[in-house]
């Protein structure tokens, strides 16, 4: 992550947080992160992990991606990483019932990531393209294989493993129903922008 980037994501977390009148410790509480964790991510001082960034966006109510899209994206779209998963967001998309977040993702071999979960009603579905994950809700994970696909419901705990010792290559789709709470991604990105620094 360079560091212009952490500065960004680190002024849409305090944008979003001052915009629903939470202060730095009760967010931090809520997400179940550390005060110093997050004032150093909202000054640009620390490069957050995909973990960190998931609590906190499930705490705001927004999808990743709002945190991380860009209005102009860069040519070389930024990797964020967790325990065991690293994602590129490749784009987003609004239609009229869904927003939607598409991300080229690598799942390490060696260690399961668990994801909390996302707001009601919210999607996953990945398609590997080489290697075998075993994704899905934690309590029934499915095996999924090169040239296969699978899909659940995101809003419950869910894992994302390698399954035989090789890294997975794959794309994760995230569907997020527009009934949520949070503003599609792009009208959300939009909003950020016009605000600038906060």
């Amino acid at each position: 992550m360079t560091k212009l980037f952490a500065v960004e994501v680190g002024r849409r977390v305090r944008t979003l947080r001052r915009l629903y009148g939470l202060s730095l410790s009760e967010l931090a509480h809520r997400a179940a992160i550390g005060k110093a964790t997050l004032s150093g991510l909202e000054t640009g001082t620390r490069n957050p992990t995909l973990e960190t960034l998931y609590a906190i966006s499930a705490q705001l109510d927004v999808p990743l991606a709002v945190l991380l899209a860009d209005p102009d994206p860069p040519e070389h779209p930024v990797e964020i990483h967790g325990a065991a998963v690293s994602a590129t967001l490749l784009e987003t998309f609004d239609d009229d019932d869904v927003a939607s977040e598409l991300y080229r993702i690598r799942i390490r071999p060696g260690i399961v990531q668990v994801s909390p979960p996302h707001q009601p009603g919210v999607t996953e579905h990945v398609t590997v393209f080489s290697g075998s994950a075993r994704v899905g809700p934690a309590a029934q994970p499915v095996l999924v294989t090169a040239g296969s696909h699978a899909q659940w419901p995101a809003d419950v705990p869910h894992v994302y493993a390698a399954d035989n010792g090789v890294e997975v290559h794959a794309l994760l789709t995230i569907h997020h129903p527009s009934g949520e709470a949070a503003a599609p991604v792009g009208r959300s990105v939009a909003l950020l922008a016009e605000r600038g620094p906060a």
